[in-house]
């Protein structure tokens, strides 16, 4: 009985280190760099053992698209093995107490016609209009991914005022 319990318990421990998050983007198919290093295209199934609070940058490419920059950090939720160890093992499993959310999706922005040829095609204004979007929509979304990119909307409120500004 002793033998089983100290199993359980090291299983507990040592599946506890570990966090994975899948990294989506929209549309699917970007490479993604992460801290400057290819490590697959979205979906991008992610899995690592680091500690609480460490960061990773991210980047996300895709043709035809604005480059994406954003940081993965350990520390979007509570992970309950962990927690589970740190009572056992006080203070080790504090060490992996945070988690990743299970899913990260992000919205990737179309390049304006002057970006993807490199070339100037007029004002910002015009190579706006001719994607068919208003410079004024341009910021409103930029804006508004901004906000979802920090955790303020969730990717349905995101939707929701998307289609709004949009629809203007």
């Amino acid at each position: 009985m002793v033998a089983f319990s100290l199993l359980m318990t090291g299983c507990v421990l040592f599946t506890s280190c570990g966090s994975s998050t899948l990294i989506r983007t929209e549309p699917p198919g970007a490479k993604v760099y992460m801290n400057g290093e290819p490590v697959g295209t979205t979906p991008y199934d992610h899995y690592d053992t680091k500690i609480i609070g460490t960061r990773t940058d991210i980047k996300l490419v895709l043709d035809g698209y604005e480059d994406y920059n954003t940081t993965l950090t350990r520390n979007e939720d509570l992970d309950i093995g962990a927690l589970i160890a740190t009572l056992i093992f006080p203070p080790l499993p504090l060490l992996w107490i945070m988690e990743y959310k299970p899913i990260h999706t992000y919205e990737l922005v179309p390049l304006t016609n002057q970006k993807e040829t490199g070339t100037s095609v007029g004002t910002k204004e015009q190579s706006v209009k001719s994607n068919g979007l208003t410079p004024s929509q341009v910021t409103q979304l930029t804006q508004l991914k901004s906000l979802q990119d920090q955790g303020i909307l969730t990717q349905d409120e995101f939707d929701a005022e998307k289609k709004k500004i949009l629809a203007k």
